[in-house]
């Protein structure tokens, strides 16, 4: 086993004091901007729609659009090379598509709320996509802003706080659903418009991430700077991780497969448990949220203490004691005894909070920061698609097997997940490992 297993990379106090820092409470407030805009639209607005007596079958193609965020790579390059005229000049080429993409959310959001969707549902439709592909857009720019901003050793801690905001975002989401119901969906969505427009401000209070001089690209035609911007991305992935882009792809594809398989089949766990609704509801939106957030600061504090591969040996630990806790759950549970759902919850979002954090990171080591947003966004669709699409069947598997085995079968795919991360550290590359250091050498001068 690699001496990275046990090694502590940094001390206890530098792990602390690392999120006492203003670049930390920028990614807290950018993780809140990434997460408003899909809640909004993949949650909220679907309550809406079936209040107004919306049939559930459009609702559900109303679903495609949140498609945006699972094939956002096709564009990423553009976020990656376009410069925007003027404000790439004035802000820089991640704030100045961060801005872009806020002002698309707050039209998108805008559009919703002004739409009456029982008499014109085409405008709502329309607002829908303006703002899942303006909120898909924004994150390809965040994503790439934190890849660029913080060393390999901060990434984590970088995603602990985007998690964090994220989660904010979620619950305040839910308050966007209590003003609706105090006054009226145009207001609400109009509330949460300005509340993007704050998010707007705040990012032109943020520093752009320094830019390696030797990066700017020669003059060329637009044609040609797309053709660079898409091919030289995934060549420099083939480049870089040889053999191991075959394990090291498949190892993200899967780490979290567990989670995704479970999570689906959780909620009718708990209806056919007798469990009520207000009561899931009150744990998740509570204490689960607590428990996520715990989670995610957990998995970062752990990756800069001791690194971001042994921490994912850890999750991996975790995710397989999480789901086999629902197993547990679907023996014994039963409405009288709340909290055992509770355990379940907790302990689950514990484990979704540390593995989404240290997922993110390792992730994010593997990117070059010339090429973050197209790299990163070719990543995280990766695994959103293979689990997304796994997790479609897990009706069929539960219904032929029972909750019991279906939720011993899921906790079981953390097996071989967790092995690939010890091959890894064992054995792989140091590109593989996420070990490149991608500094220029000018700014490793000056640190120095």
């Amino acid at each position: 086993m690699s001496d990275a297993l046990i090694k502590a990379r940094h001390s206890w106090l530098q792990t602390v004091r690392v999120y006492a820092t203003p670049l930390m409470l920028s990614m807290l407030i950018l993780g809140f901007a990434s997460g408003l805009p899909l809640m909004m639209v993949f949650q909220k607005l679907s309550y809406w729609l079936r209040s107004e007596g919306i049939d559930k079958a459009t609702i559900g193609f109303m679903y495609w659009v949140t498609i945006a965020y699972t094939v956002k790579w096709m564009w990423s390059p553009a976020v990656d090379r376009i410069p925007i005229p003027f404000l790439t000049k004035a802000l820089g080429r991640r704030r100045s598509w961060m801005l872009v993409a806020i002002v698309g959310t707050i039209v998108g959001l805008l559009v919703i709320g002004y739409s009456t969707p029982s008499q014109g549902l085409w405008l709502t439709l329309a607002g829908a996509m303006i703002l899942a592909y303006s909120g898909a857009t924004l994150d390809i720019a965040i994503d790439a802003w934190r890849i660029e901003s913080a060393t390999n050793d901060n990434q984590a801690n970088m995603a602990a706080a985007y998690v964090m905001g994220y989660r904010g975002a979620i619950m305040f989401a839910g308050f966007g659903l209590a003003v609706a119901s105090w006054t009226n969906w145009r207001i609400s969505f109009t509330v949460m418009a300005a509340t993007m427009v704050i998010g707007g401000v705040f990012v032109l209070l943020m520093k752009e991430p320094a830019r390696d001089p030797s990066q700017a690209e020669p003059p060329m035609s637009f044609a040609k700077r797309m053709g660079v911007a898409i091919v030289d991305p995934f060549k420099q992935f083939l480049t870089r991780l040889k053999f191991w882009i075959i394990p090291v792809f498949v190892m993200i594809a899967i780490y979290r497969l567990s989670d995704f398989t479970m999570g689906i089949m959780a909620s009718p766990l708990y209806a056919d448990l007798g469990y009520a609704g207000d009561i899931i509801g009150a744990l998740q939106g509570g204490p689960g949220i607590i428990a996520t957030v715990t989670g995610g600061f957990l998995g970062g504090f752990l990756a800069f203490r001791f690194g971001v591969l042994p921490t994912m040996v850890i999750g991996g630990l975790l995710t397989l004691v999480s789901n086999g806790a629902y197993a547990w759950l679907a023996q014994t549970g039963g409405p009288d005894e709340v909290w055992r759902v509770g355990l379940a919850i907790m302990f689950d979002n514990i484990a979704g909070g540390f593995t989404g954090t240290i997922l993110i990171a390792y992730m994010s080591s593997l990117t070059d920061p010339a090429n973050a947003a197209t790299q990163y966004a070719l990543l995280s669709s990766l695994y959103a698609l293979v689990n997304k699409f796994l997790a479609g069947l897990s009706g069929i598997l539960a219904e032929a097997v029972g909750y019991v085995h279906f939720f011993l079968i899921t906790a079981s795919y953390a097996i071989p997940a967790t092995l690939m991360v010890i091959a890894v550290l064992a054995f792989g590359s140091k590109a593989a490992k996420g070990e490149i250091d991608f500094t220029p050498p000018d700014q490793k001068a000056q640190e120095g």
